[in-house]
């Protein structure tokens, strides 16, 4: 099993209740990592999650997870392979989602920090097979983790 380094900082912006803590952040980074990262994970609230998402994708609502994703190995200390990324969480929308679908809070939040992980390594769900590859993996890495499977 390969060892790879993590360098993250969580920053809560939201004063939201029942948010994970930041071992719980790092441990299911680190079951989804297959690479050296370096990682901003943000806990925002709905006004910013919808900020964002409107200037980044277009979307005039909040969603859960943004993935921003800055591969620039030139600029890599030692020269050191190292994938840079911001993930951005709306916890009131996980909050919501959680609650609608009918699953535990942690476990929709391990999911979507598996999720966005995996996308800062190279992996989407743009078309069928993709997709089918991304959801296997993370279903089997939250099985790991003691969750039920997110599909």
């Amino acid at each position: 099993m390969a060892i790879y380094k993590l360098s993250m900082s969580v920053q809560y912006a939201t004063d939201r209740g029942s948010l994970p803590t930041r071992p719980q952040f790092r441990r299911w980074v680190k079951v989804a990592q297959q690479r050296n990262l370096q990682i901003v994970l943000r806990i925002v609230d709905e006004q910013e999650g919808l900020a964002l998402n409107s200037k980044y994708r277009g979307r005039n609502y909040a969603t859960n997870v943004l993935t921003f994703t800055y591969s620039d190995n030139e600029f890599s200390p030692g020269g050191m392979d190292m994938q840079y990324g911001d993930i951005v969480i709306c916890a009131p929308v996980v909050e919501r989602e959680a609650s609608e679908q009918g699953k535990a809070l942690q476990a929709h939040y391990a999911h979507l920090v598996i999720h966005a992980t995996l996308h800062l390594q190279g992996y989407d769900h743009e078309n069928e097979h993709d997709a089918a590859r991304m959801e296997a993996l993370e279903s089997k890495l939250m099985e790991k983790l003691k969750y039920a499977n997110p599909y």
